[in-house]
């Protein structure tokens, strides 16, 4: 991409940014780079002066910008910093040296297979990553994905959007790259990750050959192919074509998932010798080496001088993080007069995972029980909710009432939050913030790894049900559902409850796939549009002795006296299986296409997938201990290759392996009262009568 010179009414600065030429610029907006007072270069966008006056514009740039810090994966273009208020607000990604892949495919030919599957494994991880913030890229193509020495980068989240967002445009702009954009995205319907997908594998047939997989004379053939034709994938390596094919499927359900991408992509062992050795390697180098004359100490450069044109056209042809000039969905540009500050502008990204070390059969065979990684705290409630593990925290009820969060490295409390009344429900969006209720009905939200105040609801709150990566779904006073914006604090929308109140205790919920699933204490289970409210499908009598719904890969998973199974999006029966004597289905867990239920003393592990329309049992077994079998066992959890469950009685919790059933060990907590598992970057928490472990797991 070539550096131009600024132009009159360009701007000499941004923030710490100097900036020193234009890398782009499009119908809504311009990027910059720019260089801070260390000498490190950025890509720096605003949005063009005409459009400031566009408020609607305004306000999802801010939320964009909060969207945009959540992403921290290493595979894409890190933002740096931004400003969403004032007289010229602009958002700073990192720069990055390299060709971008059109370019390196255009310069230096197709690539060979052991290339195109490590593109893919580092692209398929990214896009996980992305998702996993909540986010959707929308615009993944060969232009926004730059090669650098240490692998391939996604760049350009100018359209990206949360999952359940929908396109923004300009008039007569085509919100999908052509030949690249999925069905969905084409026929202007909402899009999910698995649009990401189909990009991808439109990518690396790209990649791989040095054509598109559609292609056609115009844009409008172009997208038809994409929508009715089949893709063609004639010189792709017939070893490619059969990996790359799923990802191409039209419909967004029969398309794999990022990390199934992955696997099946593993390269070979020295595949990323691509981006250190050879023609390409040489061409990343070369463009390295001028980013390092762009990043000149601030100090060395005379006070006021316009940078030369000689140090424009060095940074010629160099492949940078441009933050999508032509098409971004929020406005870079925000007048403080009339667009207010996001509540949650300060908000930091979501912290990353910290994973412990697998347990080695060498260092702990099995039988015996591995040394916890910290614990017991006798900190918790004795009788509280199930513990719920945010990235570097692990959230539970303290002892003597409230919230409290302990580190998952340490098990040291690092907050709490002494008014929520954790009965009422915490939840986690996006893995930033958590949620409680206090006593007075209010809804508090918490930075997650912290615990600093971010906002305040009205005191109209009973409980929580649920939360996404954008709304928390809420029952109101009057037993109204809720669906609260987190980011905006705007109510999107409100219906009256599916499910009466119930003295038993509260509906349970969880979210996925743009579908809120309640299981009223009535045995009603209702399916509801996240985006709007409305009913979607509902099951009745599904009985009141199951707990949370539990949510796979499009399937709903409804325990009582029958396991039923739901196709997510549009409610079609599946299977079900139907409890013995007098017992009923206590919560299961699913592992990928796996669901392990419990019935009784008996445990079971099914083979699932949305297509099937029968289990497949892979094994059952035993657990010590009849028990009551009423359904209030609490649910098991599944972690690096085994899976945990307490005994129908809570005398232990056996641990076994996932895969062959064989029990590992059992452990005891000497405490009163239920087990409770919650699992979280390989180590699973087992908290009993308010004391809390924290305990290492087998890998895979």
């Amino acid at each position: 991409m070539t550096t131009q010179p600024l132009a009159v009414g360009d701007p000499l600065r941004l923030g710490p940014y100097r900036l020193l030429g234009v890398l782009g610029e499009g119908g809504m907006g311009k990027v910059y780079v720019g260089r801070d007072g260390s000498g490190a270069p950025a890509a720096v966008k605003v949005l063009r002066p005409e459009l400031a006056h566009d408020q609607h514009l305004a306000q999802r740039f801010v939320r964009e910008a909060d969207m945009a810090r959540a992403v921290t994966s290493r595979g894409v273009a890190r933002v740096l910093d931004a400003q969403t208020e004032g007289g010229r607000p602009w958002i700073a990604a990192e720069f990055l040296a390299g060709p971008t892949l059109d370019v390196a495919v255009r310069e230096h030919g197709p690539m060979d297979v052991p290339t195109v599957r490590a593109l893919a494994a580092h692209l398929a991880r990214t896009l996980h990553d992305i998702h996993a913030a909540g986010l959707v890229h929308r615009d993944l193509k060969p232009a926004n994905i730059v090669l650098t020495s240490t692998g391939p980068r996604i760049i350009d989240f100018g359209i990206a959007r949360p999952e359940h967002g929908l396109t923004l445009t300009t008039t007569g702009q085509i919100p999908v790259t052509p030949g690249y954009g999925a069905p969905e995205q084409v026929l202007g319907q909402r899009v999910g990750p698995a649009s990401d997908v189909f990009s991808l594998g439109a990518v690396l047939a790209f990649a791989a050959c040095g054509r598109r997989a559609f292609d056609a004379n115009h844009v409008a053939a172009v997208q038809y192919e994409v929508v009715h034709g089949a893709p063609d994938l004639s010189l792709v390596p017939p070893e490619l074509q059969e990996l790359i094919g799923p990802c191409l499927a039209k419909d967004p359900a029969f398309r794999p998932s990022p990390p199934q991408v992955a696997e099946a992509f593993a390269p070979p062992k020295g595949a990323d010798r691509a981006w250190r050795k050879g023609p390409l390697a040489e061409d990343i180098k070369r463009r390295e080496t001028a980013t390092k004359r762009l990043a000149a100490p601030e100090e060395t450069a005379v006070p006021g001088a316009r940078p030369s044109r000689r140090r424009f056209l060095t940074g010629a042809a160099v492949g940078v993080a441009v933050l999508g000039a032509g098409g971004g969905a929020g406005a870079w540009w925000l007048n403080r007069e009339t667009v207010e500050k996001s509540p949650t502008a300060d908000v930091p990204p979501a912290v990353p995972t910290p994973e412990a070390a697998f347990v080695s059969i060498i260092d702990n065979p099995y039988g015996e029980v591995p040394e916890p990684l910290w614990g017991p705290r006798q900190v918790a409630a004795p009788n509280g909710p199930v513990p719920l593990p945010v990235r570097d925290v692990v959230i539970m009820e303290a002892a003597e009432g409230g919230l409290l969060a302990l580190s998952v490295t340490n098990g040291k409390e690092r907050w709490r939050a002494k008014e929520i009344d954790a009965a009422a429900g915490f939840v986690s969006v996006a893995d930033r913030l958590v949620v409680g209720v206090d006593k007075s009905g209010v809804a508090h939200a918490f930075v997650a790894s912290t615990g600093k105040p971010v906002w305040q609801s009205q005191n109209d709150v009973d409980h929580l049900l649920a939360a996404d990566d954008t709304h928390v779904f809420l029952v109101t006073l009057k037993n109204e559902v809720r669906a609260l914006d987190a980011w905006t604090l705007a109510t999107t929308w409100t219906r009256p409850m599916p499910s009466p109140r119930f003295p038993t205790g509260q509906a349970k919920a969880a979210v996925g796939r743009k579908r809120l699933v309640i299981h009223g204490r009535d045995g009603h289970v209702t399916a509801l549009f996240t985006e709007t409210g409305e009913e979607d499908w509902d099951v009745k009598n599904q009985g009141t002795d199951g707990e949370i719904p539990v949510l796979g890969d499009n399937i709903a998973y409804l325990s009582g006296h029958v396991l039923m199974t739901r196709r997510l999006e549009r409610g079609d029966y599946l299977w079900d299986e139907e409890a013995w004597s007098d017992k009923s289905w206590a919560t299961p867990v699913t592992d990928g296409d796996y669901v392990i239920a419990t019935v009784g003393h008996s445990v079971y592990r099914y083979g699932t997938m949305p297509e099937m329309h029968r289990p497949v049992l892979d094994w059952n077994t035993s657990l010590d201990g009849l028990g009551s079998g009423i359904g209030t066992l609490n649910p098991p959890v599944v972690a690096g290759s085994t899976v945990w469950l307490h005994s129908p009685d809570n005398s232990k919790v056996h641990v076994l392996h996932k895969t062959t059933n064989e029990e590992l060990f059992t452990a005891t907590v000497p405490r009163e009262g239920a087990y409770q598992l919650a699992t979280a970057g390989n180590r699973v928490f087992i908290a009993r009568g308010g004391r809390v472990y924290a305990v290492p797991v087998y890998g895979r």
